[in-house]
């Protein structure tokens, strides 16, 4: 009991009941005090009567509830705060564990390559001294082999020489002639040359000292450990179909020359995160993905002369519930591609252009709408790219009531009408945005949400580094609307997001 009343006696200090608006209630007491403080308090009732003391009572028993709740919420509190700091020691425990086994793999791999490469230029080296002292012994041995074959004619002309000069009279002039014509055969007073030591190659070989030196100025500077990323995910958007990614630096001293994203789906057995983007922009809309499903984020970047990628940022958890846009399918001229998202006005037979329009009413007010253009055909000004209320067939261009659009050639039209002021033409890689936001003429009711001329939106287009901003008056409240496209010539390929 005396841990709990110490519980509830700090829940009943002034800072805390500011925190969580707790009433000013003491609970430093123990029970039995508690108790012996009811037993004053009935006779205090039998005294003044239980009509007053039992309002008393009331009150201090709501206090008391008030107060139990309070700590119970304190508590539930603090647990979850338990359960962060495990998660953050997880975390550091985790990430800690992987730094060292990615540190003692490299390097393994590292003392692995050096000892290979090292080996592979020992061994190079010693065959050139090997084929350098064959090549240079060769013509001694050659030499050696002369010299000693002359040696064993002159030993052999000896033995002769002596054995003739100790023959007989009778015998000596024969052997002492014989002896003279292979004396003057063998020529005894040509000797081969042999070469000086000056002449004679002398192997050595030539080591750098500073090698060393520059391994051991590289190993030392070699791999960095950092408890930060220097970029972290800042925010995830959802889109139609997609995801927007946002980043931004946490380290200012980090002078980032490119960034990298990366992303995989979350939870699934196996997978492998894939690249998604490599540039310099902070932000990044990530296309093709599936509705309700969690999918995993992280980054990292390049400094600014350097060949290696910085740690990754901490894996953020990112999901849409808005279904992609699409085109709708079985529009005549049109070819569209598997996931719809993608239409090219094809070659055909019709005499006059059709607009293309979205399979269902994608776009709502708040959202940025993207046509990108991945190939352009001949240009004409009833072309049109745009938003319409509806999405009435048969007609041939969003040069119409109820649709703002612009045309190929960077006129922009509302409800029909051509404005003054233009977008550059749209030409392969194009890319232009349609930007919408309410703005209520007059304030909309349930009685006069469908009257004609209350609701308008304002429209911003953008193409190239342009935009024209004006306000598009429609006929009744929408929250969302239908987008189209539609071609007088065959070439134009269109993807939207």
């Amino acid at each position: 009991m005396t841990n709990e009343n110490t519980r509830l006696h700090q829940i009943s200090s002034p800072k805390l009941r500011r925190e969580y608006n707790l009433p000013l209630l003491n609970f430093g007491y123990s029970v039995k005090a508690f108790l012996g403080y009811g037993k004053k308090w009935r006779r205090e009732t039998i005294k003044t009567g239980g009509g007053r003391m039992s309002v008393e009572v009331d009150a201090l028993l709501q206090e008391a509830k008030e107060s139990i709740e309070a700590a119970q919420n304190y508590r539930s509190e603090l647990q979850q705060r338990l359960h962060g700091l495990n998660q953050a020691r997880k975390q550091v425990r985790g990430s800690s564990g992987q730094a060292r086994e990615a540190l003692r793999r490299h390097f393994a791999e590292l003392q692995a390559a050096a000892t290979r490469l090292l080996t592979e230029r020992l061994a190079s080296l010693v065959a050139e001294v090997d084929s350098m002292e064959a090549d240079s012994v060769k013509p001694l041995d050659d030499c050696q082999s002369l010299i000693e074959h002359g040696v064993g004619q002159a030993d052999e002309l000896l033995r002769e020489g002596e054995a003739a000069l100790r023959c007989g009279l009778g015998e000596k002039e024969d052997k002492l002639g014989s002896f003279t014509k292979k004396a003057m055969h063998i020529q005894l007073d040509s000797l081969p040359e042999v070469p000086a030591l000056v002449d004679v190659p002398s192997v050595s070989a030539q080591l750098d000292d500073s090698l060393l030196g520059l391994i051991r100025d590289r190993v030392s500077r070699h791999g960095s450990v950092s408890s930060h990323p220097p970029v972290q995910i800042d925010e995830l958007q959802e889109r139609p179909g997609s995801i927007l990614v946002r980043w931004c630096k946490v380290d200012e001293d980090f002078a980032a020359a490119d960034y990298r994203l990366q992303y995989r789906r979350s939870g699934s057995g196996g997978s492998q995160y894939e690249d998604s983007y490599i540039g310099r922009d902070s932000e990044f809309l990530v296309l093709h993905m599936d509705p309700h499903t969690d999918y995993l984020f992280r980054v990292c970047a390049r400094g600014e002369g350097r060949t290696e990628w910085s740690p990754w940022s901490i894996p953020q958890t990112g999901y849409t519930t808005l279904a992609p846009h699409e085109w709708r399918p079985g529009t005549e001229g049109y070819i569209l591609s598997s996931r719809r998202n993608i239409a090219l006005c094809n070659d055909s037979s019709q005499t006059r252009c059709q607009v293309l329009y979205s399979n269902a009413p994608t776009y709502f007010c708040g959202q940025t709408l993207t046509f990108k253009i991945s190939a352009a055909g001949q240009m004409d000004r009833r072309d049109s790219l745009g938003v319409c209320v509806d999405n009435q067939r048969g007609a041939e261009s969003l040069q119409k009531d109820q649709a703002v659009c612009i045309s190929t050639n960077g006129a922009v039209f509302v409800n029909g009408k051509e404005m003054t002021n233009q977008l550059p033409a749209i030409t392969t890689g194009s890319a232009v945005t349609f930007d919408m936001e309410v703005v209520n003429l007059f304030p909309i009711s349930n009685n006069n949400l469908s009257e004609g001329c209350n609701f308008k939106l304002r429209v911003t287009i953008g193409s190239g580094n342009r935009e024209v901003v004006f306000d598009w008056l429609v006929d009744q409240a929408v929250d969302c609307l239908f987008f189209g496209c539609s071609f007088l010539h065959s070439g134009w390929k269109v993807l939207v997001f």
